[in-house]
């Protein structure tokens, strides 16, 4: 093996769900080599991570360990700090979405990668997921302007409602998960946002009086474009609604048609499409349609923990290829500028500006 082929170093901040399996893809990963995990407390892990040491402490982790890279999936309020502690220390960075929870972090943690010349990578998920990949791809073939509709609403009770109850100590649903889907839309338009509006209501006793648990954002683009996502957590949540991803122009539309028995709080259907459906708008002289609706079947799909495998492959291929992520990293200060743009509309009940 050459000295450029040595395993990447890399140390995994936050053990939840996402850290997890992240942790997972790294140690079947033989270009990576974990060298620590943080967390303050001791989780149940898997057990191919039960050998390695768990440290409370990110900093001095950092600071003892030397790693080359630094895997972030600890709640969103400590990301830009630590990401801008692993570039100083001179080590690449993998951090989970939302990237921050303000544009001016978001926009300090780039330019930190930039100043310290290290790659910087947002776990956009879907970007690595073959049939999202191709949605965007016919969408983009239809041409604009464009109609977006999407949402992901979770009903969720016992240990997953304490989690979404976790993360909503920081960070609102519309934000949280919004920054998917309204990259998703920023792909498949190029045009700049313009202008964004928001609503959320608060549903529940068990969450801080000044924070919502069901959000919704409507997106304007320059070029005509426009698009709503709609999120919401917890037991009082309707699953019949859970899943609508839909993209609309005047040359015809393209969907995800979900399982009908799907279940909201199963992870892997938050990513798994199931079939891509392409309408044309096209008639001829009758009036009537000139080709039926084609649905693309989206078999052998990877699971979640596949996608995280795939997303530290490109984790791993950046670093090694030096690939050029300023279009990657833009789109993540954009989607974040939406999605917190939108929160800030459901705070003041006014429209924003970009």
């Amino acid at each position: 093996m050459s000295s450029s082929e040595k395993p990447i170093r890399v140390l995994v901040a936050g053990l939840g769900n996402m850290g997890r399996s992240h942790a997972l893809a790294y140690h079947n990963n033989p270009g990576f080599e974990i060298v620590g995990l943080v967390n303050r407390s001791k989780p149940v892990l898997a057990p191919e991570l039960s050998g390695y040491e768990i440290h409370p402490d990110f900093r001095k982790a950092l600071a003892e360990l030397k790693p080359d890279l630094c895997s972030i999936n600890t709640y969103s309020d400590s990301h830009a700090d630590y990401a801008v502690a692993a570039f100083e220390a001179g080590c690449d960075v993998f951090v989970e979405k939302p990237l921050a929870t303000t544009v001016a972090d978001a926009e300090r943690v780039v330019a930190a990668a930039k100043a310290a010349g290290r790659k910087l990578v947002i776990g956009y998920i879907l970007r690595h997921h073959p049939s999202w990949v191709r949605l965007i791809a016919e969408a983009r073939k239809l041409g604009g302007p464009y109609v977006f509709r999407m949402n992901l609403n979770q009903q969720s009770s016992g240990p997953t409602w304490e989690t979404h109850k976790s993360l909503m100590k920081t960070t609102s649903p519309i934000v949280d998960c919004g920054v998917h889907y309204v990259d998703v839309m920023c792909q498949i338009t190029d045009a700049k946002p313009v202008e964004v509006r928001g609503m959320g209501l608060r549903m529940s006793q068990e969450i801080a009086p000044d924070m919502y648990n069901y959000g919704h954002l409507q997106v304007m683009f320059e070029d005509g474009s426009v698009g709503w996502y709609e999120a919401a957590w917890g037991p009082m949540i309707s699953e019949t609604a859970f899943f609508v991803k839909d993209v609309m122009s005047p040359n015809g539309a393209v969907s995800i048609v979900m399982d009908p028995n799907a279940k909201s709080d199963d992870i892997d259907t938050h990513t798994k499409t199931s079939v891509i459906r392409l309408h044309t708008a096209e008639t001829g002289p009758d009036g009537k349609f000139i080709r039926p609706d084609q649905d693309m079947r989206m078999d052998g799909e990877p699971g979640h923990q596949e996608l995280c495998d795939l997303e530290q492959a490109f984790m791993l291929k950046a670093i090694r290829e030096d690939l050029d992520l300023g279009r990657h990293m833009a789109d993540a200060v954009q989607s974040l500028r939406i999605c917190l743009a939108a929160d800030e509309s459901v705070r003041t009940g006014k429209p924003v500006k970009l």
